[in-house]
């Protein structure tokens, strides 16, 4: 005699002023939802009210450190799934050594951010930070700008983010290269690939250098004072991958003397950005609110990636963008 699975129980973790995902009605048919903020999520992965302890949690809060405080209480927990590219924050040594599942966000963001990137090349290229600057001054000041066909781009990281962005910097004749874990040679996408843990033997070809490298133990403070003081005395660092990358006390006294010449940076060690940090009102350094991958919808998105996954794991298929916890990322096919 056959018996009916009851539905999975699924915490969905999200923080106040966050809506709940759009598609909540559409995971309500699926499974047992209950939606918390921070205070709650111990009672509901342990159940309550009667309810079993849940199976799934979905990290719609993405950057919260609530599951770390609240493990002991997870003692059913099969699959975490992240709202997010990056999984560093989830990697506490509970979860890493456990067999619960990890899933991320993998796909969602790479053509978004790697037009981000594009676009401070482009800004970067053409001085339009600048132009901007003189406009508010009401001056008219002719210069000449870079070509931006045929300067040079080091994408430091060749997951689904860095590919895209190198296929996006080679359409506009760029001549890209990349870094990563192991060298090689004849990339479809980034051609020649070189280690990253000798960047700072490499980083001087770069017009642009471009970090799009998840934050595990290998990458953090990769780019520091060695690999900062190698690069090009025009080059133009992006960091969109995470601010940790960057030894940032380095860079901030790097720009100041004019090597690298500017920063594009979207990301940073404390988010919000301080109103006090330096990086604020240095002209060389562009900052923008760890928003280079969220264009219109994205939250839809990355809902309707997750009740796909969550289909999937009913029908008891194998669950995409599993990240390999030991790495910290997902693994290329």
């Amino acid at each position: 005699m056959s018996t009916v699975r009851e539905p999975p129980r699924v915490v969905v973790l999200t923080a106040d002023g966050t809506p709940p995902p759009a598609n909540e009605a559409a995971l309500r048919e699926l499974a047992d939802v209950t939606v918390v903020t921070r205070e709650g999520l111990a009672a509901a992965l342990a159940g309550s009210g009667g309810r079993r302890p849940a199976e799934v949690l979905l990290l719609w809060d993405f950057f919260s450190d609530a599951l770390a405080e609240a493990w002991d209480a997870a003692a059913g927990l099969r699959w975490v799934h992240v709202a997010a590219a990056g999984v560093d924050a989830m990697l506490f040594p509970g979860l890493r050594t456990s067999e619960v599942l990890l899933t991320n966000a993998h796909g969602v963001f790479d053509r978004p951010i790697a037009e981000f990137v594009l676009a401070a090349v482009l800004a970067q290229d053409k001085q339009l930070h600048r132009s901007r600057a003189l406009q508010y001054e009401h001056r008219w000041v002719h210069r000449e700008l870079r070509r931006t066909r045929g300067a040079t781009a080091l994408v430091v990281g060749t997951g689904g983010i860095g590919r895209e962005t190198a296929r996006l910097l080679r359409a506009v004749g760029m001549d890209v290269r990349g870094a990563g874990r192991t060298a090689r040679a004849g990339d479809p996408d980034l051609g020649t690939v070189v280690p990253a843990a000798d960047l700072a033997e490499h980083v001087g070809w770069a017009d642009h250098v471009v970090l799009a490298a998840p934050l595990t133990e290998q990458t953090r403070g990769l780019v520091g004072p060695r690999v900062l003081a190698a690069m090009a005395p025009h080059a133009h660092l992006v960091n969109v991958a995470r601010g940790a990358l960057v030894d940032e006390d380095a860079l901030r006294e790097a720009l100041r003397a004019g090597r690298p010449a500017a920063a594009t940076l979207d990301v940073f060690d404390t988010e919000p950005l301080p109103p006090g940090h330096p990086f604020w009102d240095m002209d060389n350094v562009h900052v923008s609110a760890h928003m280079c991958g969220d264009v219109e919808g994205w939250r839809d998105e990355l809902a309707a990636q997750f009740e796909a996954n969550l289909r999937r794991w009913t029908a008891g298929e194998p669950l995409l963008n599993q990240v390999d916890k030991g790495a910290g990322y997902v693994r290329s096919p």
